[in-house]
């Protein structure tokens, strides 16, 4: 026996989770009672934006959860997003109001990475934060992100534990030191500007486009808007087996077909547009040349056939009739609705009229999946749901080609074709930064010396085993370095300056135990240790120097420029005599290293062809922009000479 078996794969899902405070000892019934209570007021309230809300795969939802070990009774929600990540961050705007409106509630939401807020404010996080004293630390209260923070030492404070909080100890030091624990104003930017422009950003986050669909998906549709979701994520997962429903259609006729509009989201769109397919000819859906004025319409459609005939295909034709049965009955329909009505969720629309029937039938499908949702075991499918609905919701494939006549215009999707400074913009915005201007005269004569300087800040930062620590942008805070103290430590690792040495060579504090059997005489043991090490010094110095001297005239070493390359032409004239007589033993010429830095960025950089690379990610981290390069011709570098 043959099964539909897909591939596992592991779903982002985002968890949010609402406590009550103060959290004193209740009777569990009492307290369930209240919780539920909260549920219901909660969903009522923010229907109008959650009802019209086409989600990727599940709503936003609450359930009472019982209390387990340390963690209170509470409400939870669980919600896949899959691959529209705005899914997220419309839930974690969601949330953030709930405790704005509730002032009672207390929140914390994470996905599969953890404290994701976290993430998108690591730019501005205190030093001791880190992924393993986070937890329980992170909460939404009166609308406002708040970070339980660290005692300096163990009981320095006496409301704050030493060690990560539990869930009661967290809630009782939000409820009684609020002010304490409101996280900076840097933090709290970085993820308000995240979620900037909701509820009206749902809208934005829209598209509607023409499709040639069979007369039951356009019933469907009329009816559960949502469904589009599932369609194009049945089509968009599809996999062999799926598509030998498809073969031959049996729900969705392609006869049927007629022109209607539908609403996506921008994800979902882009997930069916992006998709090359070419349907099975046995399949009858035929499509026109691609110069045809609808072919697009014809593609949209016929891919969204074939994800809802694959929803129908996976359920079987005599499901439960127990899972047919609207939810409803339900005794807590009546007062969901009646809360609806004094939310003027209807909007003065006259009972009876399609457009409120039409609002009537978004609310009954909202109450089902978010309020009163069923055991998994009783939920119907997608498929489920769709057969159901062909089966008690009459249509008339005539009234609706009269509809097609008036259809409204679809929505332009050139924003699928972005162009690479309208990509950097959009990237800049969600960094938080502004366009930048563009590039003056002035700014042509670009100091070259701040790379190499951003550069050497960069070395002189502690790197540990989580990585390096890049320095602020300039924006932030000013690059400071210390010269001397750089060229101090590395004298100590290299040696003497070249003024002082002929060679690169190494300190002897830092060779005070080492010891070589093949260079030093054994019977120098009675002299002592002192000249054991020098003896040792002065072979390693010779090693240097033979190595230095033979690099020099390879093509390595004549691949940097040195110091002496760069002085004036009359004084390098002057002194060839003197420098190719000297090819055997003379003085090494020191490398320039700034400029050997520069020089190679720069040749990285425009190797890059304006995209993104090694050169400008590193630059770009540490504030360093660097113009266009507007001259493609070979040019001489100059860097300030320090002495």
């Amino acid at each position: 026996m043959e099964e539909n078996m897909k591939l596992a794969t592991v779903e982002d899902t985002v968890e949010y989770h609402l406590f009550l405070i103060p959290d004193e000892p209740r009777d569990p019934e009492k307290h369930k009672e209240i919780l539920q209570k909260y549920i219901e007021r909660i969903m009522t309230q923010f229907a109008p934006m959650l009802v019209p809300y086409i989600w990727q795969n599940q709503p936003f939802n609450l359930k009472y959860k019982p209390g387990k070990g340390d963690v209170p009774a509470h409400m939870f929600g669980m919600t896949k997003f899959g691959d529209n990540i705005e899914d997220e961050w419309f839930i974690v705007y969601v949330v953030k109001q709930i405790t704005k409106e509730f002032p009672e509630l207390v929140a914390r939401i994470e996905d599969n990475d953890g404290e994701f807020l976290l993430i998108e404010a690591a730019d501005f996080l205190p030093k001791w934060l880190d992924p393993d004293n986070s937890a329980n630390r992170v909460f939404f209260h009166h609308g406002e992100l708040c970070i339980i923070p660290v005692p300096r030492k163990p009981g320095a404070v006496s409301w704050l534990p030493s060690t990560p909080p539990t869930i009661p100890q967290a809630l009782n030091i939000i409820s009684t030191h609020p002010e304490e624990i409101l996280a900076s104003e840097s933090i709290r930017a970085a993820v308000n500007r995240r979620i900037r422009g909701y509820p009206e950003k749902t809208q934005a986050s829209l598209h509607r486009a023409r499709c040639f669909l069979p007369a039951g998906i356009v019933a469907v549709l009329k009816q559960r808007p949502r469904l589009v979701a599932a369609g194009v994520q049945a089509f968009y997962l599809r996999d062999p087996t799926d598509l030998q429903a498809c073969r031959v259609f049996k729900t969705f006729l392609p006869e049927t077909r007629i022109m209607t509009l539908v609403t996506f989201t921008k994800c979902l769109y882009a997930q069916l547009v992006q998709q090359r397919f070419v349907p099975d000819r046995r399949s009858g859906y035929k499509m026109p040349p691609p110069s045809h004025p609808q072919y697009r319409a014809h593609e949209l459609g016929m891919k969204l056939a074939h994800g809802f005939e694959i929803l129908c295909s996976e359920c079987s034709p005599h499901f439960s009739d127990s899972r047919k049965s609207f939810m409803t009955t339900s005794p807590l329909w009546a007062g969901f609705l009646e809360s609806l009505k004094k939310n003027d969720y209807f909007e003065g629309l006259i009972e009876g009229s399609a457009q409120y029937q039409a609002r009537l039938e978004m609310a009954k499908n909202y109450f089902q999946l978010s309020v009163n949702r069923p055991e998994s075991s009783l939920a119907m499918s997608p498929g489920e749901e769709i057969l159901t609905l062909l089966q008690t919701v009459p249509f008339d494939i005539e009234e609706l080609k009269k509809e097609e006549a008036n259809l409204p215009p679809e929505d332009d999707d050139q924003w699928l074709d972005l162009s690479p400074d309208q990509l950097d913009q959009l990237l800049q915005e969600a960094a938080g930064k502004t366009e930048a201007e563009p590039i003056s005269k002035e700014e042509q004569n670009y100091d070259l010396s701040q790379v190499s300087e951003s550069m050497k800040a960069f070395i002189s930062k502690v790197s540990t085993h989580k990585g390096a620590e890049l320095p602020r942008e300039t924006s932030e805070a000013p690059i400071t370095f210390d010269a001397e103290s750089f060229l101090n430590y590395f004298d100590k690792i290299l040696g003497p300056s070249p003024h002082e040495s002929d060679s690169d060579d190494l300190a002897e504090e830092d060779f005070e135990c080492l010891d070589s059997d093949d260079d030093l005489d054994l019977k120098t043991q009675e002299t002592g240790e002192e000249a054991s090490v020098k003896g040792t010094l002065n072979n390693l110095k010779s090693y240097m120097a033979q190595m230095d001297q033979e690099l020099a005239h390879t093509s390595i070493g004549k691949s940097f420029t040195t110091q002496k390359q760069m002085e004036p032409l009359s004084q390098t004239t002057n002194n060839s005599d003197e420098e190719d007589s000297g090819a055997g033993g003379s003085v090494m010429t020191p490398v320039d290293i700034d400029l050997n830095l520069v020089s190679n960025i720069l040749e990285s950089y425009s190797s890059q062809a304006g995209l993104a690379g090694p050169a400008s990610n590193l630059l770009q981290s540490m504030g360093v922009q660097l113009p266009d390069n507007t001259d493609h011709r070979p040019t001489r570098l100059w860097l300030p000479h320090h002495d």
